[in-house]
């Protein structure tokens, strides 16, 4: 693949071969991060696990102290009290089987989250055909299918993320953005890996943190020093 003149520039900064500190790893972010936007920061984790199996699956959510720097828009499918504390809790968009028949005839998917209560999951199945592929189906791992409809949207909004294993067995997950600087980018970083670190499943064997890279969206990969 061919790169622009800035991304390889960003490139030639980053040592090669080399594994950085944490802290190193963050203040070079600052250097290679040189968009004319506020990029966003992100970790991708390669793990140690075989995720063709059941047993080997890492997921989970974590909260990061500092946000993830996105406006993160939440839809809500619930009805009568839920749907009130819903609204009253900071939902942008509550409703039940409108915004289902909306999602299914029109496909509608102006939101980043959906967050719903167990009594209607089964109404919501019928568009998981579309919401599945795209990551937007709730489910119980990720605290997205909850009685306590309040207490999720509160940790939704304050920069709640989902990890996941994929099919090659990296997990890639926001941390921020370049305008956090350094020292908050780090302390998401070190929530994000500590949660990981606590997922290991009892089945994967050997060295669980294969590699980790922080890179900006833009941007090229830093390998950072951790173990595990």
């Amino acid at each position: 693949m061919k790169h622009g003149k800035r991304y390889t520039a960003a490139a030639a900064a980053v040592e090669n071969g080399k594994t950085y500190d944490v802290s190193e790893a963050f203040n070079k972010i600052q250097e290679i991060a040189t968009a004319k936007f506020d990029e966003t920061i992100e970790a991708h984790i390669k793990l140690g696990v075989d995720p063709r199996q059941a047993d080997q699956q890492v997921r989970g959510t974590v909260v990061l102290p500092n946000g993830t720097g996105k406006s993160v828009r939440v839809l809500v499918i619930a009805k009568g009290e839920k749907a009130d504390i819903a609204e009253k809790a900071g939902a942008d968009i509550v409703g039940a089987e409108e915004i289902i028949a909306k999602i299914q005839n029109e496909n509608y998917l102006d939101f980043d989250v959906i967050i719903t209560s167990p009594d209607m999951m089964g109404q919501l199945g019928r568009v998981a055909r579309i919401l599945g592929p795209k990551g937007l189906m709730p489910s119980p791992k990720a605290g997205t299918i909850t009685q306590d409809i309040a207490k999720a949207i509160a940790e939704t909004k304050a920069g709640k993320v989902e990890y996941r294993v994929d099919k090659t067995a990296i997990v890639h997950c926001i941390i921020g953005k370049k305008s956090f600087g350094p020292d908050k980018l780090k302390e998401n970083f070190d929530t994000l890996m500590d949660a990981i670190v606590k997922a290991k499943p009892a089945a994967a064997k050997g060295v669980y943190l294969k590699s980790v890279y922080v890179a900006p969206a833009m941007g090229p990969g830093v390998r950072v020093n951790v173990r595990a």
